[in-house]
């Protein structure tokens, strides 16, 4: 696979996690999680693909399966900070068109990868871009894990809600069980991809009051007066790991696999 716009993928990894510990080193078919996700990040074309972690471990386990791995600051609030850590160290120039991808989503599709990485370079305008899909079930609209972003014209993100956005006043005042037709509502799916610049000037920025209320960092950035482009994709998202019973379906597809 093979695409013209240049850019880099930057893998997120801490060790600790909740409620599924150690799960970026869980076993794959032979492979910690975190090295299927760069194997799958390898395949979109990008330049370079690079973890960082906070944890030896993890940094000698991507090693000895041919990546790279930056040791990075235990103390990082956020994934994003993390990755702006890590831009400095590569020395990356502010223009660089780098792509967040999570250390738990080792099925997440290389295509998708490129496809949010060019819709960033295709839009000067804007310091961020990610991608959505149509939703189509009353379930999943009224479901607050599953965020939602409203969008203009250009396909710029106008805002990312738990709740239901856009409100289709007259048609839920009658009922709640369907979607009217022609409703724009869309799932957003959590990949981005960054202009160096921003992820450098994203640790000094103050954390937005819309952010700590929707627990949604990414309007922080809408917050601050920064654009996200946003990618209607018409696939959803593979599911990534955040359970136990996630690790054993991902786990499952890798035995049958291979």
């Amino acid at each position: 696979m093979s695409y013209a716009i240049p850019f880099i993928v930057l893998i997120p990894a801490r060790r600790a996690s909740t409620r599924l510990p150690d799960k970026v080193l869980a076993d794959l078919g032979g492979k910690p999680m975190v090295v299927r996700v760069a194997d799958q990040a390898a395949k979109s074309g990008a330049r370079q693909v690079v973890i960082a972690t906070d944890d030896a471990q993890i940094q000698a386990a991507v090693a000895a399966h041919g990546y790279r791995a930056l040791l990075t600051r235990a103390d990082h609030p956020s994934g994003t900070d993390r990755l702006a850590e890590a831009a400095d160290q590569l020395g990356l120039p502010d223009d660089h068109i780098v792509v967040n991808v999570q250390g738990d989503e080792p099925l997440i599709s290389p295509l998708l990868i490129a496809e949010v990485a060019g819709e960033l370079a295709r839009r000067p305008d804007c310091a961020i871009a990610t991608a959505c899909h149509a939703l189509t079930e009353a379930a999943e609209m009224f479901n607050p894990n599953i965020v939602k972003v409203a969008l203009d014209k250009q396909n710029t993100a106008l805002y990312f809600s738990r709740a239901t956005i856009p409100w289709a006043r007259d048609a839920f005042n009658a009922t709640r069980e369907s979607l009217p037709p022609g409703l724009p509502i869309y799932r957003h799916m959590g990949l981005y991809a960054y202009r160096t610049e921003f992820l450098r000037a994203f640790p000094g920025l103050e954390p937005a009051p819309i952010e700590q209320f929707e627990a949604l960092e990414q309007l922080r950035a809408l917050w601050h007066g920064y654009k996200i482009a946003v990618r209607i994709t018409d696939s959803t998202p593979a599911p990534g790991v955040d359970t136990p019973a996630d690790l054993e379906l991902v786990r499952k597809y890798y035995q049958e696999k291979h």
